[in-house]
């Protein structure tokens, strides 16, 4: 017996570490992967441990028997494995709360959410006091007892740590995470109960039947699929939808890329047009931004670009289409959303390389330089905060030809812009001149701009002065409808700017998202 309770203690351990990686994966695509998400499930996953600790240790001096400790595991294996299924409507409920910005629907769906856990890690923190008890029998080596204790719980939650992350949640997905590690600590309770001539045995026999019994019947996301969807998948990233479906607005059918909750559009084609159409959305923009340089500046100057963030390739087709045949790099940190590109977008052009890497990492890697680079990583209140920092800015500024532009896809509000103005002012630590393109929103009060930085010195009346050359049809739509219906103007720097020590862009978010509440 005094081995099956090390075994016991191994797979709490693992459980309880592997619960909380998964618990990480199964918020992120509501609520992001913050500082403010994580520190929210690691602080409340030690509280629950805490209580844990102090309610096993006396739970285990007054009923000191191994059948107590199995059934104790029985039901933190059983609750762990309901957590996905219970938790889908409330993850739906934080889908309308992002949709509206409404506060009071997102902290409310946080705090259910994290409540869930609280019950099972509570269960898998009594183990090992509850463990320690059990195998005390002499005080003389106490120590070497309760030392092996802590090791084997530790090392258990060491595997806990990398199992979900290389092999669990790529292969078999989140949801099927929690079911796997339910079982497992399930079985070993079972085991542990049957040995020790516990009642109640098919209670917990029927517990495991349950279980695999809602994995079965029940696969699929958590979140809501989106209308017309033709394909579905999940990435150790993202959850991955693809819709199909008419848009007057577009001109018949598209196909779109939506990312976990499913409220933005990442990426758009049209499969029946033979030459790349405009997609009205702000992709369109990035064609013109190499004008605000100074004149006089032409449509053969613009020989290669790179994309950051490229999705399933929109501005990588549409670069194709416009200025041919250019030397494109798309840098994509999900290998099943350029799989997806591939299979959906027909992201095949010959002259586009796409890289599966992270942005910072490709540009510490290359030596390419370009005269078009283009950031689309940017969505709130998903933003990785290294790629919002002067030193980002500096690689970025390293890696373009003498008259070089960049520029930036952002979130804001029709009343607030300081997302903007704080990326605009760290760039200007950077580059001469900033400015910023405000894509229409449609009465929308939600919206995008391009913040677009020159190499060179250059002046806003370049823009005006250089579309005027422009002979290609497609742009000369583009630059028609930048200067009659999108706002463009100079970024004057202003506040903080972001490093790599300092870059609170969560803070900013929240502001934006305040600001909004109150506006409204």
């Amino acid at each position: 017996m005094q081995a099956y309770l090390l075994l016991t203690v191994f797979v709490s351990g693992m459980t309880t570490l592997g619960v909380e990686l998964a618990a990480s994966r199964l918020l992120d695509p509501f609520f992001g992967n913050s500082l403010v998400i994580w520190s929210a499930i690691i602080g409340l996953m030690l509280l629950y441990l805490t209580v844990g600790y102090m309610v096993g240790g006396r739970w285990a001096d007054k009923d000191p028997r191994p059948s107590t400790l199995f059934q104790i595991t029985a039901w933190g294996a059983f609750l762990v494995g309901l957590i996905p299924f219970v938790a889908a409507p409330v993850l739906r409920w934080s889908v309308r709360g992002f949709a509206s910005y409404d506060v009071g629907l997102l902290g409310g769906s946080l705090v259910a959410v994290l409540i869930l856990f609280s019950l099972p890690v509570t269960l898998l923190g009594m183990v090992s006091p509850f463990a320690i008890r059990l195998a005390l029998q002499d005080m003389r080596h106490s120590g070497n007892t309760v030392g092996s204790i802590y090791a084997l719980s530790t090392l258990g939650s060491l595997v806990g740590t990398f199992l979900p992350v290389l092999l669990l949640i790529p292969n078999i997905g989140t949801r099927l995470t929690f079911v796997t590690l339910a079982v497992m600590l399930l079985v070993v309770s079972l085991g542990g109960l049957l040995a020790t001539r516990a009642k109640g045995r098919f209670l917990y026999l029927l517990m495991l039947v349950i279980l695999l019994l809602l994995a079965w019947l029940w696969h699929g996301s958590p979140i809501k699929a989106s209308a017309g969807l033709v394909y579905e998948t999940e990435s150790s990233y993202n959850y991955i939808q693809v819709t199909e479906h008419a848009d007057p607005r577009r001109n018949g059918n598209w196909r779109f890329l939506h990312l976990n909750e499913g409220q933005g559009i990442h990426s758009a084609y049209n499969p029946h047009y033979q030459e790349f159409p405009l997609a009205d959305g702000v992709w369109d923009y990035f064609l013109v931004m190499p004008y605000f340089n100074n004149p006089p500046y032409t449509q053969a100057d613009v020989k290669s670009l790179l994309v950051i963030g490229s999705a399933a390739g929109t501005i990588s087709k549409a670069f194709s289409a416009v200025y041919g045949p250019i030397p494109i790099d798309g840098v994509e940190i999900d290998p099943m959303i350029v799989q997806a590109g591939r299979d959906w977008f027909d992201m095949n052009e010959p002259n586009v390389t796409i890289h599966v890497q992270d942005g910072r990492y490709f540009l510490a890697n290359t030596s390419h330089t370009y005269d078009v680079i283009s950031v689309d990583a940017y969505r709130p209140p998903y933003i990785p905060f290294h790629l919002t920092t002067r030193e980002f800015f500096q690689q970025i500024y390293d890696h373009l030809n003498t008259n070089g532009v960049v520029a930036i896809n952002a979130g804001r509000t029709s009343t607030d812009n300081s997302l903007i103005e704080v990326l605009g002012t760290t760039m200007a630590d950077v580059f001469p001149n900033v400015y910023v393109l405000d894509a229409p929103d449609y009465g929308s009060s939600l919206g995008n701009s391009l913040v677009i930085a020159t190499k060179q010195p250059t002046r806003l009346e370049n823009f005006a002065v250089n579309v005027t050359q422009i002979q290609h049809p497609l742009l000369r739509i583009v630059a028609a409808r930048s200067l009659r219906d999108a706002r463009i103007w100079q970024l004057t720097p202003s506040g903080l700017v972001f490093t790599d020590d300092l870059a609170p862009v969560e803070q900013v978010i929240h502001r934006l998202i305040v600001g909004y509440l109150i506006g409204e």
